[in-house]
């Protein structure tokens, strides 16, 4: 049986996560699922019959560890969630389309994108979750997957640091013309990373300038860590 759904977020500061995505690329919401929702996500990581397919990282120069798909449809909590945060998102990454030039925007409603994710033949869900044990990390990377790419995902912790696994620290990459940065994000348990997928606006002399974001994880110490991933476009 799947964990309770969450509540639709009225506690969440959209002020505050905005702030933060437009200064860094990125913003932490802190306990969004609960421990027991955690658990029941990574502890159903072995049962087939909920993904599509199953990516080994090593076979394809990821890194090391590997991920898992979920088909459709969808674990209620997992589309309550890409159902309740992609209309916050939304504007977000709309704003962020128009201070680049870039004359896409989106809808206000997730499921009238992924029509225009499957009218263009991208139809495969990819929510996933991710498994990774000692010495395995995941490079640096964007989730793109078509021609229709929401600016903004999010990934959740399912794991407890310390106690399930040492090592593995969600990493941030910044690159722009003028500089480098790389970012070292600490989550607890349950904790959810809110992230740019490619690019995002940074304000320079003569207006907005594009910065490139990737994402990834460094190699785990010891024990075993789960995150689940939610990206808001489909795969074709």
């Amino acid at each position: 049986m799947d964990a309770p759904p969450c509540p639709a977020f009225p506690d969440l500061d959209w002020t505050a996560i905005t702030h933060s995505l437009d200064a860094h690329g990125n913003a932490i919401v802190p306990g969004l699922l609960t421990p027991a929702q955690c658990d029941d996500f990574a502890n159903r990581y072995d049962e087939p019959d909920r993904y599509r397919s199953r990516i080994v990282m090593a076979r394809h120069g990821f890194g090391r560890g590997e991920y898992k798909y979920f088909s459709y449809p969808l674990p209620p909590l997992l589309h309550e969630l890409r159902t309740a945060l992609y209309p916050r998102l939304a504007p977000i990454a709309n704003r962020w389309n128009r201070q680049l030039g870039i004359a896409v925007q989106y809808p206000d409603d997730h499921a009238a994108f992924l029509q225009r994710c499957h009218n263009a033949g991208q139809c495969r869900p990819t929510p996933l979750i991710l498994q990774y044990g000692p010495g395995d990390y995941n490079c640096l990377h964007q989730d793109l997957y078509g021609e229709h790419v929401f600016p903004l995902q999010v990934a959740i912790l399912l794991s407890r640091p310390g106690h399930d696994f040492t090592g593995g620290e969600f990493v941030m990459q910044e690159t722009s013309s003028r500089e480098q940065r790389i970012d070292v994000l600490p989550l607890q348990q349950g904790d959810a990373l809110i992230f740019t997928v490619n690019l995002r606006p940074v304000p320079g002399v003569r207006g907005w300038r594009k910065t490139a974001m990737r994402h990834g994880v460094s190699a785990l110490h010891t024990g075993r860590r789960h995150t689940l991933g939610l990206i808001f476009h489909d795969a074709q």
